[in-house]
């Protein structure tokens, strides 16, 4: 497992698949990101587990 990984979201307003770089030694994190896509602000949850292995919740920024 590397530091950077690449993830696989679905943009919460455009409902387009989209890959985000996510930092693995940060084990949680919340940010804001523009669809590559739409270019919609998504707010980004990502947590890292124990294992090193993120997961990443998308969410409309009004949310």
């Amino acid at each position: 497992m590397s530091l950077l990984e690449t993830i696989q979201i679905v943009c919460p307003y455009c409902g387009e698949g989209v890959e985000v770089v996510v930092d693995c030694s940060i084990r949680f994190q919340e940010y804001t990101e523009d669809c590559h896509v739409c270019c919609q602000p998504m707010n980004l949850i990502v947590s890292v587990n124990q294992e090193g292995e993120p997961s990443v919740q998308a969410r409309q920024q009004d949310d």
